[in-house]
């Protein structure tokens, strides 16, 4: 393969999906039946499904964090640490995925667009997120208001990613534009927005735009090279220019 040309003047923006995650033994939910237990995904992963049963949500989570601590970061994340120590702070990533291998694998200039998944808030206090590795059995009650329950820090269906990550790739991009600018997904549908966008704002920045997937996204058609298999095998190399 062909290393993509990362010249001194060369920024680039990542977007990363549960692809990447896939490789290391993280289930994407995303298959023929997008199940969990026969549980369609959005009943664990939505504010009205914590609602309707937050033992239920709490039970997809804890297994979530307990098989979460068992995978490492693969040569995807690897290549992708490489690639921001040789960059520095023309390196940007973004990232759908909520597993923490993008930080354990060492990613510094890292956005976790849709939360944490060792991370837990009230649903109902100000309290400020805090780390949280634990499996529960029961919902946990706030330690701190006494009343509401805990939830993991993740945007779930229906709700809002964090603005201020939205603005954090406006500059990046806005500021990159004063060279090459190179935009790679990897591992992404590119069905869930805002994030399946973003190809698009790169466009808007004259990015040069690669998609390193298993198979074609659904916004395949709006990137400039579509290279096809698996992150892990393929990142390195891709990477290496």
């Amino acid at each position: 393969m062909t290393p993509l040309l990362l010249d001194a003047t060369t920024s680039v923006l990542v977007l990363t999906g549960a692809g990447i995650s896939a490789e290391s033994g993280i289930p994407t939910f995303r298959g023929i039946d997008g199940l969990w237990e026969n549980h369609p995904v959005e009943e664990v992963a939505s504010p009205e499904g914590f609602r309707a049963d937050p033992t239920l949500v709490w039970r997809f989570y804890s297994q979530r964090r307990v098989a979460a601590r068992t995978v490492q970061p693969n040569p995807g994340h690897r290549a992708l640490v490489d690639l921001e120590q040789r960059l520095g702070d023309r390196f940007l990533l973004a990232t759908q995925n909520v597993d923490g291998l993008h930080r354990k694998a060492g990613s510094q200039r890292l956005m976790e667009m849709h939360g944490q998944l060792f991370t837990s808030r009230c649903s109902r206090c100000a309290r400020p997120p805090f780390h949280d590795e634990k499996a529960y059995d029961l919902p946990p009650r706030c330690e701190v208001c006494g009343e509401g329950l805990l939830r993991p820090h993740i945007v779930w269906f229906g709700e809002s990613l964090d603005e201020g990550d939205l603005e954090r790739i406006h500059r990046f991009l806005i500021q990159a534009r004063t060279g090459r600018v190179v935009f790679l997904a990897v591992g992404t549908s590119g069905a869930v927005f805002p994030a399946a966008g973003l190809v698009d704002l790169a466009r808007q920045a004259r990015a040069e735009t690669w998609l390193v997937n298993a198979d074609p996204a659904e916004n395949v058609g709006r990137f400039d090279h579509f290279v096809q298999g698996k992150a892990g095998e393929l990142l390195p190399a891709l990477l290496a220019g």
